[in-house]
């Protein structure tokens, strides 16, 4: 595993650059396989750079490009806690990508329903010999208490499925959830962590020094033959006294 610290002065920064890495990521994955296949994330943390990358389509090949999602809340995709609701929003209502192109879970069934139906998505872009794609971009956040897409504390550390349903109870807003697992994540091109805020910056430092993955799950995003790339403000760094070998500072 390959993993880049990058650190900047706020958010809009941090978000300005993951822009650039996400085009870079398309333009290199359309050029070497004909398509670009990534996962978003959904939260506040990605609000900007979904936004960054509407206001220039033409940056981007979409009609090669497969969006997915690295989790979902199990409501209507019109509430407002609905990831792909806030992304079709934000992003894919101002680009021209075909609706072909994108692979929401379906979030009005059960859950175990949801991860059936999503589990045979996963299966059409399969990149053998795995029976889920292996993604060129996954886009990822992460809580106070280190949970990364509905991969909570405390949960199974070995995946045994690409996809699971959870209950997940943060901030105090239980919601069923349907997940992409490590199974999935750990086989991606490239992953691509957004953090901001004071509150993470203790968590941040525990899951950069990969303690407990038990009760840090981000920490068990780690990618065999893939980068990790962790994009960060100020504040999310602050804990972080020294930086790895290879790491950059913007």
């Amino acid at each position: 595993m390959k993993s880049n610290l990058r650190v900047f002065k706020d958010a809009e920064e941090m978000s300005r650059a993951a822009a650039e890495n996400f085009i870079a990521a398309a333009a290199q994955a359309i050029a070497e396989r004909d398509r670009f296949i990534v996962a978003l994330n959904g939260g506040g943390t990605p609000r900007r750079l979904f936004q960054l990358l509407a206001s220039a389509p033409d940056k981007m090949d979409w009609s090669r490009t497969h969006v997915f999602w690295g989790d979902e809340r199990c409501v209507p995709p019109t509430d407002p806690e609905s990831s792909y609701g806030m992304a079709k929003e934000i992003l894919l209502d101002h680009v021209p990508i075909p609706l072909d192109n994108v692979h929401r879970v379906l979030s009005e069934p059960e859950p175990g329903e949801a991860v059936s139906d999503y589990i045979r998505v996963l299966k059409r872009f399969a990149s053998p010999p795995l029976d889920w794609p292996r993604f060129d971009l996954i886009l990822l956040g992460m809580g106070d208490d280190g949970h990364t897409a509905s991969l909570f504390p405390h949960s199974p550390v070995e995946a045994t499925a690409p996809v699971l349903a959870v209950t997940g109870d943060y901030q105090s807003r239980p919601a069923r959830r349907v997940t992409l697992t490590p199974l999935v994540f750990n086989s991606a091109q490239n992953v691509m962590f957004l953090v901001t805020g004071a509150s993470k910056a203790g968590t941040l430092k525990h899951v950069l020094n990969q303690e407990s993955p038990e009760q840090y799950p981000a920490a068990r995003i780690r990618p065999a033959d893939g980068q990790v790339t962790w994009m960060v403000d100020e504040a999310a760094g602050s804990a972080l006294h020294s930086k790895s070998p290879g790491s950059k500072v913007s």
